[in-house]
């Protein structure tokens, strides 16, 4: 069985194969967002502290924190975001840079341990990221591309996994310290990467015993109604033996895809989330008991 420990100054959070998903909160990224990214560009981080707590309150389990924006100071931007994030709440962070010096400038001012994000089967980028994963005593996401680029096959991705998890051996990193993205593509131009996605999450999990993430919404790109494609990819693949996914938790249809699956597979004993999230609250002023009877009187409507 295999756990992955990443914590924050005062919270520990375990993603793991018998464990509730761990949701990681996919806002505090500018890519796309070009509000965001000026108004970091320019040290304004009010848009940081309302996405983080937004967050924090739809549920999230950690939180992702990415400060790429073209021709700004990036390594001083990702630690001040870092910091600040950390000063509004104990959930655990991912630091999420493509840029090695921005990766060290977060780890060396997070409290913690982080999920490093990420690394590549590329040779380069496998002697650059690891070493800073092994000296900070980082968790990693390993991304299954390498100088090839992207391959269809699932069988060429879970190599490049299997690569990665080896080269982390010889820096003394162990498996339970690396999440696998195996790479999702998008069921509008594939057909069956659905079904391959499954396949692969599922031979991770059971031959290289690895934790597994991705981005979840590339799974429904360039199609309509993406919330329930989503919605569906997340709790099939949390079937197939995926442990996390950086996702939005403020959407509903997937947040309770994945409070739902959950406790299909065990992860929510007596499904006390699935009630706590979901239960209707009574009005101001009202009693449980009158809550009880309008309950009632709706469903013999």
């Amino acid at each position: 069985m295999t756990d992955t420990v990443i914590s924050s100054a005062t919270k520990e959070i375990v993603i793991g194969f018998e464990r509730p998903f761990c949701v990681i909160g996919e806002r505090i990224n500018p890519t796309g967002r070009k509000l965001l990214a000026a108004e970091m560009a320019a040290g304004d981080y009010s848009r940081v502290r309302a996405d983080a707590l937004a967050q924090v309150e739809a549920g999230a389990t950690m939180l992702d924190v990415n400060a790429g924006i073209p021709m700004a100071d990036e390594p001083a931007i990702l630690a001040e975001s870092i910091k600040l994030v950390q000063s509004l709440t104990d959930l655990p962070l991912s630091i999420d840079s493509s840029i090695v010096a921005a990766l060290e400038a977060g780890l060396a001012v997070y409290q913690g341990k982080p999920l490093v994000n990420s690394v590549t089967g590329e040779e380069e980028r496998l002697e650059s990221v690891l070493p800073l994963v092994k000296k900070y005593g980082a968790a990693v996401v390993a991304i299954s591309n390498d100088e090839t680029g992207i391959s269809e096959d699932p069988n060429v991705r879970y190599e490049v996994a299997r690569k990665i998890v080896e080269h982390a051996a010889d820096y003394g990193i162990p498996r339970e310290d690396i999440v696998v993205d195996p790479l999702i593509m998008p069921v509008g131009a594939i057909n069956l990467a659905g079904r391959s996605a499954f396949d692969l999450i599922t031979r991770l999990r059971t031959e290289l015993k690895v934790n597994t993430t991705c981005g979840a919404s590339n799974v429904s790109f360039g199609l309509p109604n993406r919330h329930a494609m989503n919605a569906a990819f997340l709790s099939m693949a949390i079937h197939a033996g995926m442990t996390s996914a950086i996702m939005n938790p403020l959407h509903a249809e997937e947040m309770g895809a994945v409070l739902g699956a959950d406790v299909m597979m065990g992860h929510d004993p007596e499904c006390r989330r699935w009630i706590r999230r979901f239960r209707e609250q009574p009005a101001e002023g009202e009693s449980a008991g009158a809550r009880g009877n309008r309950e009632r009187r709706r469903r013999r409507a």
